[in-house]
């Protein structure tokens, strides 16, 4: 395949995925109602200055996603339960792939949650073995802030092992799910400018504290080291986004 038509297929998908979260998003807030009607394929069109492959590709994720239904000649509409057929993040690129930044805010308030409750639970039944993964986790991200490496991989390994020591593999496998749509935002916290700034090395003193916490199998206190890490998290990914 010629570049030009992979770059034209990837940005087709790019404008699909936002296209999809845009609508998501509208039906979520109540812009249609269950039941309602979507507006036509030319509709779309002209409101969003996209191509009708776009449009149907759009259609067709929010359908996967048990948001819309489709009827032969009538169109798209709303589904009676929108969004209950699969758990899904669109555009997990984050906002410069079309989220928007309500639904990042949301999101992250999803991994505080989610990651909170983890920690108290690695903190509860962490063995020995989950401190040797979970430190050689934090070495790999050490090394890499002595030697101006990147640490994303670290840092996605030192989240997942605490996943690990929670001790409830459906915990593990969700985490693993938030993990593949938010490497690129743990990513940033390793880019020069996240450095220079400092903002890698305050991330890594969160990790520390994480760890301490889960250690000394304090559940409290990993419950809130998780929290406030992935809080100033948030902080630090929206001045990155601002200043892009």
């Amino acid at each position: 395949m010629p570049d030009s038509d992979a770059a034209l297929l990837a940005r087709s998908a790019g404008l699909s995925d936002s296209l999809a979260s845009r609508l998501a998003a509208a039906i979520r807030a109540g812009e249609f109602a269950p039941g309602a009607r979507l507006p036509t394929e030319k509709q779309l069109v002209e409101r969003f200055s996209v191509s009708r492959a776009v449009v149907r590709e759009a259609i067709a994720r929010l359908k996967t996603d048990g948001f819309v239904e489709t009827r032969q000649g009538a169109g798209a509409f709303v589904a009676a339960r929108p969004g209950s057929a699969n758990f899904r993040i669109l555009a997990a690129g984050g906002a410069e792939a079309g989220l928007p930044e309500a639904d990042l805010a949301h999101i992250f308030e999803l991994r505080a949650v989610i990651e909170a409750g983890m920690a108290e639970l690695a903190a509860q039944r962490r063995s020995e073995d989950d401190l040797i993964v979970i430190r050689a986790a934090m070495a790999g991200m050490d090394q890499a802030l002595a030697n101006a490496a990147d640490g994303a991989a670290a840092d996605d390994a030192f989240h997942a092992a605490i996943a690990r020591a929670a001790g409830n593999p459906y915990l593990a496998q969700f985490a693993a799910f938030l993990s593949q749509h938010f490497s690129a935002s743990r990513a940033l916290a390793w880019m020069p400018d996240a450095v220079t700034a400092g903002n890698t090395r305050a991330s890594q003193a969160e990790h520390r504290k994480l760890f301490a916490a889960i250690e000394s199998r304090n559940t409290a206190a990993a419950a809130r080291a998780a929290r406030e890490h992935i809080q100033q998290s948030a902080a630090r990914y929206a001045a990155t986004l601002k200043k892009g």
